[in-house]
């Protein structure tokens, strides 16, 4: 029975980043064995156990054979015999096919440590194409190893799985573990194009994939291509730091401009609307959590009267916290003021680049719901209370009155000669 470090782990050591967790293969061994050890066994498909201290994982070596379409259609062997190259051979990269022993030695049988060197991700074997889901994989490593490239090779087997179907077979619960992973890495943008240039973005969200190619007014689109916007927005919002319903509603906030006739380009007019509705229907598809198609939904449908913010009357800005909720959920208005400002700053051509523009809009916005949101509606209510169907009319009323006041106080401050001056 030995005992090998695997995967993940053994990567990132030789990257030189932080560890983790550990994986571990064991090698000559039953599960029988393994449970008198102390071990607590996990695994439904195959044998996996917890270790009795520091609770990582430990998997028995072993093989499998694909059985049905899918990632699911697998059928797995393990037995005392099966050897840690047998093991090692079913992985889907290089990278993650090294193991170290417990004296530290490492075992390399696909040239993963070339690989890291090359900064390239290669497939172990045509096994590779066996499992949709590492197609998604690729891409989520992609947007967190920023200087790695996918082999020629590797695309080449990834779009025939995409041409033969296997991405078809993917479940929505599985797609969306993977894109929201990949959204949370250090450059979102990197997973898209790996999925675009295999073609599985289109098969698995099609209303992002025909951004690409649609053209937007170059006066405040630099970048003039809106998929290419759609990078720049979510690798801001990421660099950010932002949290996952931020991001997510940043990679779909401008769905809308994909189904505009083309004899219309550069013009958008109304995409905000339509581009709600498509949010909806992927959200539907993918099973997004509640949060993420919320914040999604409601930035597609105001990320523009946001970006118009000092433009808008009183009046309209309150319409605008009562369509967002904002008094009930202030803190998902300020989410969507962060999806705004991303839209904004995501703008990056070859002479022009908006990224440090100032975007006054969000501290504007949030002065006036702060300011609305300190009225008591409570005391109007009862004011009110002989003429109830009153109320909502004089609540408004009121906030508007305190909106205007909050952001004429602000301008003022905003002129003061003093202000810099001794």
């Amino acid at each position: 029975m030995k005992t090998y470090v695997v995967g993940g782990a053994v990567r990132d050591e030789l990257l030189g980043l932080p560890v983790k967790d550990h994986d571990h293969v064991v090698v000559g061994a039953t599960p029988e064995q393994m449970v008198r050890q102390g071990f607590r066994a996990v695994g439904k498909d195959f044998p996996v156990f917890l270790h009795p201290v520091t609770h990582e994982e430990y998997a028995l070596a072993r093989t499998e054979r694909k059985t049905a379409p899918g990632y699911k259609g697998f059928v797995f062997h393990t037995a005392p015999d099966v050897t840690l190259e047998q093991d090692l051979v079913r992985r889907d990269l290089t990278i993650n096919a090294i193991a170290r022993a417990e004296d530290g030695t490492l075992t390399d049988p696909f040239d993963g440590r070339g690989d890291i060197e090359r900064r390239v991700f290669r497939h172990v074997s045509d096994a590779f194409a066996e499992d949709p889901v590492r197609i998604l994989r690729v891409a989520r490593f992609a947007a967190r190893y920023t200087d790695f490239t996918v082999a020629p090779e590797t695309n080449a087997l990834m779009r025939r799985m995409v041409d033969e179907g296997e991405v078809d077979a993917l479940v929505p619960e599985r797609v969306w573990q993977e894109l929201s992973r990949g959204l949370m890495e250090k450059q979102p943008s990197r997973m898209l194009q790996v999925l675009r240039d295999c073609g599985a973005l289109a098969r698995i969200v099609p209303e992002l994939d025909r951004l690409w190619g649609v053209p937007q007014p170059e006066q405040w689109h630099p970048e003039i291509d809106t998929g290419i916007h759609l990078e720049q927005v979510v690798d801001y919002a990421a660099g950010q730091g932002y949290d996952l319903p931020v991001r997510f509603a940043a990679l779909l906030h401008d769905l809308g401009k994909g189904i505009t006739p083309a004899e219309k380009w550069p013009a958008h007019h109304g995409h905000e609307g339509l581009g709600a509705a498509l949010v909806k229907e992927v959200c539907a598809r993918l099973k997004v959590p509640t949060e993420c198609r919320d914040l999604a939904v409601l930035a597609a449908r105001e990320h523009g009267n946001v970006t118009r913010a000092l433009e808008l009357r009183c009046n309209t800005i309150v319409k605008l916290f009562e369509r967002g909720d904002a008094f009930r959920k202030p803190a998902r208005f300020l989410q969507l003021l962060q999806v705004a400002e991303s839209d904004a700053r995501g703008r990056e051509g070859r002479t022009v680049s908006f990224r440090d523009a100032p975007f006054p809009q969000r501290e504007h916005l949030e002065t006036a719901l702060g300011a609305a949101r300190a009225v008591n509606a409570g005391e109007i209510a009862q004011a009110c209370a002989e003429r109830p169907e009153r109320i909502p009319e004089m609540v408004r009323a009121a906030r508007v009155r305190a909106v205007r006041e909050a952001l004429a106080r602000q301008d003022e401050s905003d002129e003061d000669p003093s202000d810099g001056e001794g």
